[in-house]
């Protein structure tokens, strides 16, 4: 099956990021996803977007097809997003981990590393017969 892929490099400043959610909906729209599919990702993509990890831009890639949704953001470098992408707790004082957040809205997060840092993939199933367009 074809597979509908974009990628987008974004600078890391907050009034980058409604751009990614215009791509996830439009991507969306076009294969007929669930609002409930849609909001899930948006949530786990600017769950990562909103960790200050310095300067450079950040890549967020989203591909549809096959059944799932999913979208690769990165790179990360700071010890401070991979720790807790590696920490399984409830979080701190402001509410919930990021682990805990991603694990909960999408059905798969894998974290690999390379030498520009972290990216985390994550998959959210959806209905494959709405993803064919």
């Amino acid at each position: 099956m074809a597979e509908d892929v974009i990628t987008l490099v974004l600078p890391r400043e907050r009034d980058f990021h409604p751009v990614a959610h215009l791509v996830l909906g439009g991507l969306a729209a076009r294969h007929d996803l669930t609002f409930e599919s849609l909001d899930d990702l948006q949530l786990a993509v600017s769950g990562l977007l909103e960790r200050d990890d310095g300067e450079s831009d950040v890549t967020v890639r989203v591909a549809v097809g096959g059944g799932a949704i999913e979208a690769v953001i990165g790179p990360f470098r700071s010890e401070d997003v991979r720790s807790e992408l590696e920490r399984g707790d409830d979080g701190d004082e402001y509410g919930i981990g990021l682990r805990r957040l991603l694990e909960t809205v999408v059905d798969h997060v894998d974290v690999q590393e390379d030498a520009d840092g972290l990216s985390v993939t994550l998959v959210k199933h959806v209905d494959p017969a709405k993803t064919q367009s």
